[in-house]
């Protein structure tokens, strides 16, 4: 059974549609990507399987229940959520912000317990975080706010991690801590993790499953050997590729790439 099960979905804002009969299965246990060009759906296709939007049709499957049928507290045990934006109260600690992720597992106004003590110092620890778990979040830089964001994740403890660009803002050093970090809790704790992510070789590299998306319409979807080809790069993102092996994945990467002659840059 796949981690989530998507049938025939419609979704959009308002009265615009963005995803219309998508069907997709997301496998469970493994690193799930989603690409695709600038409003391409990606973003809405995580809000969708994570319950942040309501489909106008179709369904979504959590672990072979109906998402919408699912208690807040119930789904909030199961996935964590990193949105591409996210905005924290003024005045908060570092460590303040990230013991909110313990909230799902507490009953009513019961203060912290010693595992939530445990599972906050951990998410703290694994994300760099020790010098300033007592600094404002206010006086944080980009890249610092984001592996707080992902830390206060980390502390929910869940099966499922769904994160939507969750390298914004880092320097290539902290953009390859923050997935290699994702990639140990995966092999290590059996955690599923989807995120949405720009860097195709990144992607490429730590992915067991790659979802493309174009114009709201799943393009492709598969291992990255299946998916990062000439032809289905050409067909996503309307550009020419050329391609290698990653030495340290033995999956493809995109060595450079050109425009399709026939495109426009703008499309």
């Amino acid at each position: 059974m796949g981690a989530f099960k998507v049938e025939q979905v419609a979704v959009g804002y308002s009265n615009m549609l963005i995803i219309d009969e998508l069907s997709v299965s997301i496998p469970k246990g493994e690193i799930t990507t989603i690409i695709g060009p600038n409003g391409c759906g990606k973003s809405t296709l995580l809000k969708a399987i994570s319950r942040i939007l309501k489909t106008k049709n179709g369904s979504v499957f959590l672990d072979g229940k109906d998402i919408h049928r699912l208690g807040t507290k119930e789904v909030a045990k199961k996935l964590a959520i990193l949105p591409q934006t996210a905005e924290a109260p003024g005045g908060l600690t570092v460590y303040e912000l990230v013991s909110y992720g313990r909230f799902p597992h507490q009953k009513g106004f019961v203060s912290l317990k010693r595992e939530d003590y445990e599972y906050i110092n951990w998410a703290i620890d694994v994300t760099g975080l020790n010098e300033l778990k007592d600094r404002s979040i206010d006086a944080l830089s980009g890249g610092q706010r984001q592996r707080v964001w992902i830390a206060m994740a980390l502390a929910q403890d869940t099966e499922i991690l769904i994160l939507d660009e969750p390298t914004t803002y880092l320097d290539l050093a902290h953009q390859l801590d923050i997935l290699l970090l994702l990639q140990k809790l995966n092999r290590e704790e059996g955690r599923t993790i989807v995120m949405v992510l720009h860097d195709l070789n990144h992607a490429s590299r730590f992915s067991h499953y790659l979802i493309a998306m174009r114009d709201g319409t799943l393009i492709t979807e598969g291992v990255p050997e299946e998916v990062m080809t000439c032809h289905h790069l050409q067909k996503i993102f309307h550009i020419e590729a050329s391609l290698a092996t990653c030495p340290f994945s033995a999956n493809p990467i995109c060595l450079s790439y050109q425009l399709c002659k026939e495109s426009n840059v703008m499309q």
